[in-house]
């Protein structure tokens, strides 16, 4: 099991952040633009411990369908997505969410595994580890800027 640990600080308040990350379109705008992501739920998307969410990406040229489902919700304190279906053989997203002084302290755990059997660990270290890496910096980068704009 491979795990992406993240703190992000947000200057914003707590609620705020939440209610943010509650709208599933949003990803959008924290997703990078190389990874062609699209929600293809067409429901306006309730979250809640048991809503799911289909989703298309593509990645090294590879078109791959994504189906999440809300394992956990406790707002504004964190929540928790597990892939049904998509590219990792296992993958659990760790939203947790911390009011501090002067903003929000947003921390991510994604514990996965790759696909590929034997060649699985080489997947790992040539391109999956790195993938996520960029993935995670463009966030940070986006979310900074978004809640920048909100002051």
């Amino acid at each position: 099991m491979h795990r992406l640990r993240r703190k992000t600080f947000i200057p914003a308040p707590l609620d705020e952040v939440f209610a943010f990350f509650s709208q599933p379109r949003n990803l959008n705008q924290i997703t990078p633009p190389w990874l062609h992501f699209k929600i293809l739920t067409e429901d306006i998307i309730q979250m809640s411990t048991g809503a799911t969410i289909d989703y298309s990406i593509r990645l090294h040229g590879i078109s791959l369908k994504w189906n999440t489902q809300i394992i956990d919700w406790d707002p504004p304190h964190h929540f928790v997505d597990l892939q049904l279906k998509g590219p990792y053989k296992f993958w659990r997203h760790i939203h947790h969410f911390e009011q501090t002084d002067s903003g929000t302290v947003m921390q991510d755990t994604v514990e996965y595994l790759v696909p590929g059997k034997m060649l699985a660990p080489l997947f790992h270290f040539l391109f999956v580890q790195k993938d996520l890496e960029r993935i995670f910096d463009y966030r940070e980068k986006m979310l900074a800027e978004i809640f920048a704009k909100k002051e």
